[in-house]
């Protein structure tokens, strides 16, 4: 993971925001962006993949679940990590539905806070490599015929050679010539590799 991706904080009390900035900093994470209002992130802000954010529930004018649904309206995939106050646990488990990373009710420890930031980054840095592998095969996907991607669908179903040059109106041994073909600029070391990769992609199996 790298260090120096921002940790964001959004919470409406001065005294939570220094404290939360001087903790994440003391803890090794250098670069910590603190704002006031959740329309002050949403207007300066810039995330980035692998990146995370605290973010207090109860703030005026547009509070934490508010902000969390503009971000997924957005299609900003950024690690949320809640942070309530003792009556609001109803509210950060809508957060957590709505694809809040975690949740924490203040006072909270300084190693529990450290512990649900780390948590987040790893989760953010395990998805963006899944991202990354999903784009590159949805490039090789690109790379192919209109007869291999029918062949690779077939192979997606685990329909035999035959099958698929029934369907198709072609011989089992060009069905053969394009599975090959289909292995190569897939890059795929094994037919359970490919319809992984497929599958992952979007390719329907059917």
């Amino acid at each position: 993971m790298n260090e120096d991706q921002r940790i964001y904080i959004v919470d409406d009390d001065p005294a939570i925001r220094d404290s939360l900035l001087l903790l994440l900093q003391s803890a090794g994470f250098g670069n910590v962006v603190a704002y006031a209002s959740a329309r002050e992130f949403l207007a300066r802000a810039v995330p980035t993949v692998g990146e995370c954010l605290l973010l207090d529930v109860r703030m005026p004018d547009m509070d934490g679940l508010e902000l969390q649904q503009e971000l997924n309206r957005r299609g900003i995939r950024l690690p949320v990590i809640v942070m309530t106050g003792h009556g609001d646990v109803p509210i950060a488990v809508r957060a957590m539905k709505a694809g809040a990373s975690d949740f924490i009710e203040k006072p909270f420890s300084d190693d529990l806070l450290l512990d649900c930031v780390r948590r987040a980054r790893q989760h953010a840095a395990e998805a963006s490599r899944e991202d990354a592998a999903a784009e590159e095969t949805r490039r090789r996907l690109e790379t192919l015929t209109p007869r291999e991607r029918q062949v690779l669908e077939g192979m997606v179903t685990g329909q035999p050679n035959k099958l698929i040059a029934f369907d198709l109106g072609i011989s089992p041994r060009t069905v053969e010539i394009h599975r090959a073909r289909v292995m190569e600029k897939m890059q795929a070391r094994s037919l359970s590799a490919l319809v992984r990769m497929a599958l992952a992609a979007g390719v329907s199996p059917g």
